[in-house]
C-alpha cells in the first residue's frame, strides 16, 4: 500500500453508537454533529419545536421519541474523519444494530449512569464481541439524581466481564456535575457557551481534595487495567517505575484496539459535557480501517479465507449491509473493504452473479444525500438503484469474494394482518414485499389451511410499528388478530359405518352403499390410511378410487372445529352397487357421508400443535420462568447451567406462547431469550377441546344468524 494511502486511512474513523434504549445515544450523536460543525442548531429527541433530532428522521421515531431505524452520517474532528451509525435500543429493533455493527470498526457503548448495565446493553455487548468490534464506554446522564459512575464501572467488569476503567472523574455529579477531570493527561475541563461548544481547561490545583484524591486512586485503577493487558506497561508496572502520559495514551490505544481494555469516559451529552472529550477519545483510541483485519471467502478457491489489505488501490470489495426504500428508488448502503468505487462503475454482484451498473453514489447525512464521484477503503456510502438483498458482496468483477453472511435472529412473535378494504390489498401486498427486503427479521407468510397472512417480527412494537407505516406510507388501513392455531382433529376408537346415498330426480339417479369402520393409527403412522377389505365385487373395483378419495376428502376438515382429521385409517368391507344408477360421484358423496356417520361414535379429540422452546435466561430468574411454563401446560424436559445463565428445554403448547416475548421480558428484566420450533401435534385437554368446540358453535350460530 502507498504511503499516501496509508495516511489517507489513518485519518478514517467507523463507529457506532449503541446502547440500552433511554440512554441518550441519539442526543449524543446530536451534540457529536453540533460539535463537528454538520449542523447549526441543537434539536432534542422530544423537543418542544417540532424539529427533533437530525438522526431521527422518520416522523414516527420524532413522534414516539425512540430510534427505530439506523441512520449514518459523518463528520471531522480535527484531523480525522468520522463516518457514524446511530443505532435504536430497543431490543424489537436488534437487527439494526445486528448489521450496523457488522460493518463498523469501533463502538461506543452508552451506559445511562442511574441504570447502568441493562438488558440491551447486554445484547449490544454481545453482538459487539461477535463481530470483534473494539468499543469505548461513555457513561451518560452524569447530572441525573442518584448518579453513580463508579457503580456502573463495577456492572461493566462483573456483568459484561470487561476489563473496564475510568480516564474520566467526574467534577461534581447530579445537579452539580460541571465537567470532568482527565486522568490520564491530569487536565481538568467544564464546558462554556449556551450549548457547551466551549471546552475551557480548569486549574487542576484548584480542584476540591476529594477529587483529586479520588483522581489518584482511580488512575492507580486505571494503569492496573491497562498493566493486565499490555505488556509494555505490566513491566512499568510490576517495577513500580513512572508511566508518563504518552505512554498510557499508547498502552490504552493498543489494548483497546486489541479488545482487552475498554477505556470509561463521563459526561451528560443533554448538558453539553463531555462530549468533546468523547471526540478526542474516538480519535485517540478506535482503530482507523487499517487496523482492523477484514476476511472474506473466494468462490474460486473452495471458499478459502482472504485477508483484505483495504488498499484504495487493491479490488474492490463491498459488502450491501441495509437497504431502504428511498425516494428515488431502492437504496443500499455499502462498506468499502478495499478498492475504489466510482460513479459508471460496472459491479459484480457475487453472491448472484449479476452485473450492476453504479449510476448514482452518495454519502448519508441522515435522511439527506450528498453525491460523490467515488468512494474507497473504509468508506460507508449508498448506491441507488442497484437489485440486490442485504448481505451482498459486490467487486470489480477481478475476484469473486464474498464477505461472511450476518447473524439474524429468528422472529419471536407473529401477527395475522389483513387491509380493511379490498381496494387496498396492492398496496398492502407492496408494503410488506419491502418491509421483508429492508428487514430480515421481518417476515411474511401465507398460511395456505386458514388463509391468513401472518406477520412475524421481533416483538410487539416491532410489528405495531410496520402496521402504523403501512398505514402513513401506504394509505393502508389493516386489521389485526392473533394467528390460527393450526391444530387437527383425530379418533380414539373405532367408530363403524354403513351409509347409503340414494338420489333419484328422474332419470339416472345417484346410488351407492360402503360399509366398514374407521380407526385410529398410532403416532408415527400415516395420517390417513385407507384399506379394502371387501370380498368379492359388492362395488366394482373402479368406483374404489373414487370412495378413497371421498374419505380424504371429507377428512379435510372435521366435525369438531373444522380443522383436517390425522391419524385415521378407513377400513372399507362392504358395499353394493346399482347397475345404472352407480357412479364415481355417488359413492364419493357416500363416503363422505359415511365418515359423517363414523366420526362422532370414534372418540373424536382436537390435536394442538407442541413446541420445542429453548429458553436462555440469567440464574437468578429460573425459577420465575419455570412457574410461568407450569401456568402455560408446558413441560421442562432438559436443562443446562453455566455461572451466570441456565438453558432451559421445554414443551410448550403453541396457543399459551402468544405475547410470550412481552411476558419473558417482563420477568427477566429484559435479559431472557427463547426461540421455538415445532416439535409434534398433541392430544389437547378435554377442557381445551371443550373451549375449542364451544368458540366453534358460536362461528357457526353467528353465520348463520347473519345469513
Amino acid at each position: 500500500m502507498k504511503d499516501d494511502e496509508k495516511k489517507a486511512l489513518e485519518k478514517v474513523r467507523n463507529i457506532g453508537i449503541s446502547a440500552h434504549i433511554d440512554s441518550g445515544k441519539t442526543t449524543l450523536t446530536e451534540r457529536i454533529l453540533f460539535y463537528t460543525g454538520r449542523i447549526d442548531s441543537v434539536h432534542e429527541v422530544r423537543g418542544k419545536d417540532g424539529v427533533g433530532a437530525k438522526m431521527d428522521s422518520m416522523e414516527l421515531e420524532r413522534e414516539k421519541g425512540i430510534t427505530i431505524q439506523s441512520a449514518a452520517t459523518y463528520a471531522t474532528w480535527k484531523d480525522k474523519e468520522i463516518n457514524i451509525i446511530d443505532t435504536p435500543g430497543h431490543v424489537d429493533f436488534t437487527i439494526e444494530v445486528e448489521r450496523a455493527l457488522r460493518v463498523l470498526d469501533g463502538a461506543v457503548l452508552v451506559l445511562c449512569s442511574v441504570g447502568g448495565v441493562q438488558s440491551q446493553t447486554i445484547t449490544v455487548d454481545r453482538q459487539m464481541r461477535r463481530y470483534n468490534v473494539p468499543r469505548l464506554c461513555f457513561i451518560n446522564k452524569c447530572d441525573r439524581v442518584g448518579a453513580e459512575p463508579f457503580k456502573v464501572i463495577q456492572q461493566l467488569r462483573e456483568k459484561l466481564r470487561l476489563n473496564a476503567a475510568a480516564i474520566h472523574v467526574p467534577l461534581g455529579l447530579e445537579d452539580r456535575h460541571e465537567g470532568v477531570l482527565d486522568i490520564v493527561r491530569n487536565k481538568a475541563w467544564n464546558f462554556a457557551g449556551a450549548n457547551g461548544e466551549v471546552p475551557t481547561e480548569v486549574d487542576v490545583a484548584s480542584l476540591p481534595a476529594h477529587v483529586l484524591k479520588e483522581a489518584e486512586e482511580r488512575r492507580r485503577a486505571l494503569v492496573e487495567a491497562v498493566a493486565e493487558a499490555d505488556e509494555a506497561i505490566m513491566d512499568k508496572y510490576l517495577m513500580e517505575e513512572e508511566i508518563g502520559e504518552a505512554e498510557l495514551v499508547a498502552a490504552i490505544r493498543r489494548a483497546t484496539v486489541a479488545r482487552t481494555f475498554c477505556p470509561v469516559l463521563m459526561g451528560s451529552a443533554y448538558k453539553n459535557k463531555g462530549v468533546q472529550l468523547l471526540l478526542d477519545a474516538v480519535r485517540d483510541f478506535l482503530p482507523s480501517p487499517l487496523e482492523v483485519s477484514n476476511v472474506a471467502l473466494d468462490a474460486n478457491d473452495d471458499e478459502k479465507e482472504v485477508t483484505l489489505s483495504g488498499s484504495p488501490s487493491a479490488p474492490l470489495v463491498a459488502y450491501a449491509f441495509k437497504l431502504e426504500e428511498g425516494r428515488f428508488g431502492q437504496l443500499t448502503y455499502i462498506r468499502v473493504y478495499s478498492g475504489t468505487v466510482k460513479k459508471g462503475d460496472m459491479l459484480l454482484n457475487t453472491s448472484s452473479g449479476k452485473k450492476v451498473r453504479v449510476s448514482r453514489l452518495v454519502r448519508m447525512h441522515s435522511n439527506e444525500l450528498q453525491d460523490v464521484e467515488s468512494a474507497t477503503s473504509g468508506d460507508i456510502v449508498a448506491l441507488f438503484g442497484i437489485d440486490c438483498a442485504s448481505g451482498d458482496t459486490f467487486t470489480d468483477g477481478t475476484v469473486k469474494l464474498s464477505m461472511t453472511s450476518l447473524h439474524v435472529p429468528e422472529p419471536v412473535m407473529k401477527l395475522a394482518v389483513a387491509p380493511q378494504r379490498k381496494d387496498n390489498v396492492q398496496n398492502f401486498s407492496r408494503a410488506l414485499s419491502r418491509f421483508q427486503r429492508e428487514d430480515p427479521t421481518f417476515r411474511v407468510e401465507n398460511d395456505d389451511e386458514t388463509g391468513q397472512t401472518v406477520i412475524a417480527g421481533m416483538g410487539e412494537l416491532h410489528l405495531d410499528i410496520y402496521v402504523e407505516r403501512m398505514k402513513r406510507e401506504y394509505n393502508v388501513e389493516v386489521e389485526t388478530g392473533k394467528p390460527r392455531v393450526n391444530y387437527r382433529e383425530t379418533i380414539g376408537s373405532r367408530g363403524k359405518f354403513d351409509y347409503t346415498h340414494k338420489k333419484q330426480t328422474g332419470g339416472q339417479g345417484q346410488y351407492g352403499r360402503v360399509a366398514g369402520y374407521i380407526e385410529p393409527v398410532e403416532e408415527g403412522g400415516e395420517n390417513f390410511e385407507f384399506v379394502n377389505e371387501m370380498v368379492g365385487s359388492a362395488i366394482p373395483p373402479n368406483f374404489v378410487p373414487a370412495i378413497e378419495k371421498g374419505f380424504q376428502e371429507a377428512c379435510q376438515a372435521g366435525a369438531l372445529i373444522g380443522h383436517p382429521v390425522e391419524r385415521v385409517r378407513v377400513v372399507l368391507q362392504d358395499g353394493t352397487a346399482h347397475l345404472v344408477d352407480s357412479s364415481e360421484l355417488a359413492f364419493k358423496v357416500a363416503a363422505a357421508g359415511a365418515f359423517k356417520q363414523a366420526f362422532p361414535e370414534a372418540s373424536p379429540g382436537v390435536l394442538e400443535p407442541v413446541m420445542c422452546t429453548e429458553v436462555q435466561v440469567p440464574t437468578e430468574f429460573q425459577g420465575s420462568v419455570v412457574a410461568d411454563m407450569a401456568r402455560r401446560r408446558g413441560a421442562v424436559v432438559n436443562s443446562t447451567q453455566d455461572a451466570d445463565n441456565a438453558t432451559l428445554e421445554i414443551h410448550v403448547p403453541l396457543s399459551e406462547m402468544f405475547g410470550y416475548s412481552t411476558s419473558l421480558r417482563s420477568m427477566t428484566q429484559g435479559k431472557g431469550e427463547f426461540s421455538m420450533e415445532y416439535l409434534r401435534h398433541d392430544v389437547a385437554p378435554r377442557d381445551v377441546q371443550e373451549q375449542l368446540v364451544a368458540e366453534e358453535n358460536g362461528k357457526q350460530a353467528a353465520k348463520k344468524a347473519s345469513a
